[in-house]
């Protein structure tokens, strides 16, 4: 199953040619604009969009609501709205479509800035933050997402996931989490449908499958925070990916992510989820078979 295949990095939001150095996302055409009713005067998008304005006034951003976030660049007014419409709207449109039935309850910042010298400067002028990923990054305690969007869009559509999984999966694992955040960091769509392709992760993976170095899939899901995003957390990341990625490619993904998230109390780690989307009884007896099947893929 293949959908159309648009690759929209920072080149495509502001007329710039910037070399990405990871893969961009994949999205959508760009939509029809319509104003959003969240948008009109009053609502508490349009109220939190003109604070925006005004205290970033004469710092050269333009302010957009593309609900639920509002949307702040500084690359140039129609390089925000096109990245707004084509890459925020498209991607929670999909997003929820298939997966979040809880959108954010509070309004979210999505910040886009268009270079890595304007990602640090304005991060310590206007957050008194430090970046922690040369990329981006999903901010809980400013209610924000911070990206360099010189990076390309992969970053924002995976970070986009975050927030959402908050909302609809309350207590929802790392490894699901950034499983699924990771899978949509180059994506597209198919048959109306949000759909990752694989990506840069696949090296890693592959290689450890080579040298024997992959934990257990028992392991993996058992991870508790400091180990998922401890020594190992690129390869934790690329295995829960491709996990994800081969329950996309049978069709059985979101399915998936529902039962697993309406059957949390039970199932916390979502092992038992997993086993039953799976076909299994033990996840470490389905590992050899799909580190075969990994080791096949290629790069879209």
């Amino acid at each position: 199953m293949r959908g159309f295949l648009l690759f929209l990095s920072f080149a495509a939001c502001s007329g710039a040619t910037v070399e990405a150095p990871r893969s961009p996302a994949v999205v959508a055409p760009e939509p029809i604009v319509a104003t959003a009713p969240d948008s009109e005067p009053g609502s508490a998008l349009a109220q939190h969009a003109q604070a925006l304005r005004d205290r970033v006034a004469g710092k050269g951003f333009h302010v957009v609501v593309e609900e639920p976030f509002v949307v702040a660049g500084d690359g140039g007014e129609a390089a925000v709205e096109r990245c707004a419409t084509r890459t925020v709207r498209w991607a929670v449109r999909m997003l929820r479509q298939d997966f979040f039935a809880v959108s954010p309850d509070r309004v979210l910042e999505i910040w886009l800035f268009r270079d890595a010298a304007s990602y640090r400067k304005n991060l310590r002028e206007l957050f008194d933050d430090t970046p922690i990923s040369p990329f981006g990054y999903y901010s809980p305690r400013h209610g924000a997402l911070f990206m360099n969007i010189a990076t390309g869009t992969g970053t924002l559509v995976h970070e986009i996931v975050h927030p959402f999984i908050a909302a609809d999966f309350p207590g929802c694992p790392d490894w699901m989490n950034e499983g699924l955040a990771s899978l949509f960091e180059q994506c597209g769509e198919a048959d109306g449908h949000i759909f990752g392709h694989t990506n840069w992760r696949l090296d890693g993976l592959q290689e450890a499958i080579r040298d024997g170095s992959t934990p257990r899939l028992s392991q993996l899901v058992a991870t508790t925070n400091a180990e998922f995003y401890g020594d190992r957390s690129r390869l934790h990341y690329a295995m829960a990916r491709y996990l994800l990625y081969w329950l996309q490619q049978e069709g059985r993904l979101r399915a998936f992510y529902r039962a697993f998230r309406d059957g949390r109390a039970e199932d916390p780690t979502g092992a038992r989820s997993l086993g039953a989307a799976l076909g299994t009884a033990r996840l470490d007896d389905f590992q050899p078979g799909w580190e075969k099947w990994v080791a096949t893929l290629r790069r879209d």
